[in-house]
């Protein structure tokens, strides 16, 4: 059966309003602040061989690489009693494509006893177990320190909950309750997908929306031809590093080649440098995210993402290397650093074939704090995640965003309010960096500056950052963005300096201040129109 041309439309957008819906209820239903204000998670709905059909706007990290986790997922399901009602659960970065903290909730969605897809998401929890407050250890050197790995597990089976799964996670991690509203939000989320899917089929019959479906694919296919059309033929290779202490020299490389031809882009990650003992690994399904957010970004904002349009994309990442590491490498921090690495790295590349359509370098990290310890006054433990944003890169025609999440986070900022609520800390700082946006014709966003101190009797606080000692490169003459400087105010006032990643200790009164870098500028700063100029002097943004 082929579907007109209407039909195809009505189901793909109805399957596109399904996946943010279930975004929502995620988020509503959900009990950290990670989750209900940042909104650290991603829905998608798949079709039996686990392709992608839609997806939500939520996090490029995620859905990046949720079509490979979804597949790796399927593989193994293939070989499991499966059953209406039954929901699946893994976080294993081998399978799902992230890292631990990233909970995968997949549910089949059944009809008439046969399974037509999958509705499914990612959520990040703020804690599952490992050697920090968080999970996101700096010193972790190999994945077991990262926290509670779950296989591929049923959590509901014939829609009831199975304990046994539950309890295992809960027993791990240092917040179990919140873990276990947000888990059940994620079950609740995926519950939606699969009656919504269910509501077209209902509809239109089991023939028609897996024919639309197949109709969906061959337009994002189709779409993607025609995006990399646009690009002049040829191979556009580009190089950026992270920042590890622990590696001599202190700098790990990442390196790619773009090559388009024939309507199709392949992307080579040879020459990147082997992976290392710390949590900067990246495992594939990352790499697969920051590479296409890039090549989406750039050549194909507007149109919907699926399985039809990564046809046209071929992703090489020599196995061992830090791009695509090998069991038991840990990869905490490659799902929030390195990724963002790796999207830079692409977009440098491209910036040689349309320089037009590439924005300067934006902040390049996610400046990532986890902490957490005991509450003596409530009598319960606590932790607590986020990311501070940064400034964006300037764009032909437009400065950078100051003060904005960038490429593979996208997430929303922690209302302070939400925070001291919560936990015991209280704020100090909250405000733009004047100056660090890299000058220009267009002039890089500006760098933020988040300082608390805490109230609890002690804590133990990880940051995680990048651009502390290579700065957002500017492009086209622009200059680079200021570098990120973060540092730790005790109570008597001495002052330490932070390394890039780094674990210590806090008491009461100590204060940690993030101070994230600005984006790069674009064009000559001699270009640059003196009234904007003006502008920012009056917005006290030089």
């Amino acid at each position: 059966m082929r579907p007109d041309p209407i039909t195809v439309e009505v189901i793909r957008n109805a399957m596109i309003y399904a996946a943010e819906e279930m975004g929502l209820a995620l988020r509503n239903a959900s009990y950290s602040p990670n989750i209900k204000e940042r909104m650290d998670h991603s829905c998608a709905l798949f079709d039996a061989t686990g392709r992608l059909i839609a997806q939500a706007e939520h996090i490029p990290a995620h859905l990046g690489s949720m079509p490979l986790g979804v597949r790796n997922t399927v593989a193994l399901l293939r070989e499991r009693d499966q059953r209406p009602g039954d929901v699946f659960i893994v976080n294993d970065p081998y399978i799902a494509g992230t890292h631990l903290n990233d909970i995968m909730i997949i549910r089949p969605v059944w009809w008439q006893g046969t399974i037509l897809g999958y509705s499914a998401n990612k959520a990040h929890h703020v804690d599952v177990g490992g050697r920090t407050p968080g999970s996101l250890s700096s010193d972790a050197r190999e994945l077991v320190e990262e926290g509670v790995m779950v296989p591929l597990l049923s959590i509901v089976r014939g829609g009831d909950e199975v304990p046994e799964t539950v309890e295992m996670i809960l027993a791990n991690v240092r917040s179990p309750e919140t873990t276990r509203g947000d888990l059940r939000a994620q079950i609740a989320a995926a519950s939606l997908g699969e009656r919504r899917v269910l509501e077209l089929v209902e509809r239109y019959g089991p023939d028609r929306v897996l024919a639309a479906w197949d109709a969906i694919l061959d337009q994002g296919e189709a779409q993607a031809r025609r995006a990399f059309g646009t690009l002049p033929p040829g191979r556009y290779a580009a190089e950026d590093c992270l920042e590890d202490d622990a590696t001599p020299g202190g700098l790990v490389w990442i390196r790619a080649a773009v090559t388009v031809g024939e309507a199709r882009v392949r992307v080579d990650f040879s020459g990147t440098d082997p992976q290392v003992p710390r949590p900067i690994n990246a495992v594939f399904g990352v790499t697969v995210a920051g590479t296409v957010y890039a090549l989406k970004a750039v050549c194909d904002p507007s149109s919907p993402m699926n399985e039809g349009w990564l046809r046209r994309v071929e992703i090489t990442a020599p196995p061992g290397t830090v791009i695509n590491p090998v069991r038991p490498a840990p990869v905490g921090v490659g799902n929030t650093e390195t990724n963002q690495r790796v999207a830079d790295v692409i977009l440098r590349a491209l910036a040689q074939a349309v320089p037009e359509r590439v924005p300067a370098a934006s902040n390049g990290s996610m400046s990532n704090v986890t902490v957490g310890g005991l509450d003596a006054a409530r009598g319960r433990s606590w932790t607590f995640y986020e990311t501070i944003a940064g400034g964006m890169g300037g764009r032909p025609g437009l400065d950078g965003v100051d003060g904005i999440h960038c490429n593979m986070t996208n997430t929303m900022n922690t209302p302070i309010e939400a925070i001291e609520q919560e936990l015991p800390v209280r704020f100090l700082a909250y405000e733009f960096r004047p100056g660090t946006g890299g000058a220009g014709r267009w002039r890089g966003g500006c760098g933020v500056r988040r300082a608390w101190t805490l109230l609890a009797e002690e804590a133990t606080v990880s940051i995680l950052t990048e651009r502390t000692r290579v700065a957002p490169w500017g492009l086209a003459g622009g200059q680079p963005g200021a570098l990120a400087r973060h540092l730790v105010r005790r109570a008597g006032g001495a002052e330490e300096v932070l390394p890039p990643k780094h674990t210590t200790r806090l008491r009461r009164g100590d204060a940690l201040v993030m101070q994230t870098p600005g984006g790069g500028g674009y064009g000559p700063p001699e270009e640059r129109d003196p009234e904007a100029a003006r502008q920012d002097a009056a917005d006290g943004l030089l």
